[in-house]
């Protein structure tokens, strides 16, 4: 400790000066001295040398992080929803050359710049991304088309919208992300605004490689990991499946809620044209009618009241969009985290399980190979090849087994992520009731001014309650 005192250090590195300092204070305090800078100043021609020992028992000492616990993800859903906030637009269609395309104008609130991205931007982004990380949770891109000659034209709108939404939702997950926002190709897209920012995607991919490549621990997973990890994950996968399934289901009853409030302003905007049109039927009254009918006054009036309905159904058609908007949105935006999540298991338990396995099988077979040469004589050439392909072979699993154990500490942190979002819960039940609050003050405020209206226009209560 007081040798550390002495020496300085930027951000826990040493220039090659402290080092040197550090090693020659070691040495005076190996010789009885105080580790002292003052006595450092009567060494004129060298500096004194510690006793290190031999270079086996220093590579046994190989320093771990006392207290950097890798493994654990400190973050709050808090700071991860304000690390950025990205929109997406939808630019007027433009026409290409053969066929018109559509371009969003995507602005970031982090860097503080809008560029210009089509789907086929948005497509190479999510290859590079996933090929960088493909231990991590990469939600997934909406698709690129609907199947021509099903949809009418106005659901072809309708597509290109949620297409939108879906694209809004991906870039905000991506530039949330712990990992992925404080990458290069997340920086690229979201501020490159030259004309082939697909070129510079992969060229960033190409300079940096997998994460495994560069990751500081990822040679190192398998210490990292606690020895139950298998079935952590294993407890943990099964948890958050039916944590989307609920949510999934909520969803789809959210979007039910949404739909009605829509047509609810259908039906009360015909509901007012049909009144203006029986108030508009200027048609003769008969004679039998005409005497003590007040048809025709009553007629008159009904004409009025459409404006008052088409004011309800405008508070119908907002309480839509906010329900829309607010509360099936944010459900939309954690289930394709949910959906990523067991894609992500997927692609481990098909993908680096079962490469390693294939690999110790045919590592196997070689290993047979070698010993049937071994008793039935064969060239030296067809023996040396053999030994060289398995040597290559037990390379490949050493790779293999590092990949697995680091793909396991990925999927362990992006577990912790999953859990990291699911407080969104209370955002999204905020969201729900203040849209109904807002909604039914908003149109109970339109029906208590209709109801005055009815006395003044028909006489008497004419069936209508009186307010309490």
């Amino acid at each position: 400790m007081k040798i550390a005192e002495h020496v300085e250090s930027t951000d826990g590195f040493l220039s090659k000066l402290s080092l040197y300092k550090a090693l020659a204070l070691i040495a005076l305090a190996q010789q009885g001295k105080q580790p002292s800078p003052k006595l450092l100043e009567n060494c004129i021609q060298e500096l004194p040398k510690p006793q290190l020992g031999e270079p086996r028992d220093l590579n046994a000492l190989r320093m771990q992080p006392a207290q950097d616990d890798v493994l654990t993800m400190s973050q709050t859903l808090d700071k991860l929803l304000a690390r950025d906030t990205v929109q997406v637009e939808l630019i007027p269609e433009k026409k290409g050359l053969f066929l018109k395309h559509v371009e969003y104008q995507v602005t970031s609130q982090r860097y503080k710049i809008s560029v210009y991205r089509r789907y086929s931007d948005f497509d190479v982004f999510h290859e590079v991304l996933l090929q960088r990380y493909a231990y991590r949770v990469v939600p997934a891109l909406p698709p690129k088309r609907m199947l021509k000659g099903v949809l009418t034209s106005i659901s072809e709108r309708e597509f290109i919208e949620g297409r939108r939404r879906a694209l809004c939702r991906f870039i905000n997950l991506v530039a949330r992300h712990p990992f992925f926002s404080e990458d290069e190709l997340v920086k690229t897209f979201l501020t490159f605004s030259g004309s082939d920012v697909q070129a510079k995607l992969r060229d960033a991919y190409k300079k940096t490689g997998d994460e495994f490549m560069t990751n500081r621990v990822a040679t190192l997973a398998k210490e990292y990991l606690p020895a139950d990890i298998q079935a952590q994950f294993s407890t943990s996968r099964d948890l958050i499946r039916n944590i989307h399934n609920s949510f999934h289901k909520l969803r789809d009853r959210a979007e039910k809620i949404a739909e009605r409030s829509k047509e609810n302003a259908t039906d009360l905007l015909m509901f007012g044209r049909e009144l203006s049109t029986l108030g508009s039927d200027t048609s003769t009254l008969p004679s039998l009618a005409s005497t003590q009918s007040t048809w025709g006054a009553l007629r008159q009036s009904l004409k009025s009241l459409s404006v008052e309905f088409s004011v309800l159904s405008d508070k119908a058609a907002q309480q839509g969009r906010r329900e829309e908007d607010d509360v099936v949105e944010k459900l939309n935006l954690f289930l394709d985290l949910l959906q990523s999540y067991r894609d992500l298991c997927e692609r481990h338990e098909k993908g680096v399980l079962h490469e390693h396995q294939r690999a110790l099988h045919k590592y196997g077979m070689m290993k047979r190979q070698m010993m049937s040469a071994t008793v039935q004589p064969k060239e030296q050439a067809s023996v040396e090849q053999l030994e060289s392909r398995i040597v290559q072979q037990e390379n490949a699993i050493q790779t293999m087994e590092l990949r697995n154990y680091f793909s396991l500490f990925c999927l362990h942190q992006e577990t912790q992520l999953i859990f990291t979002y699911l407080p969104i819960t209370s955002h999204i039940l905020g969201a729900f009731v203040n849209s109904q609050v807002q909604g039914h003050r908003e149109m109970g405020k339109v029906w208590n001014e209709l109801q005055p209206k009815l006395g003044c226009l028909f006489g008497g209560n004419n069936g209508v309650s009186p307010s309490t």
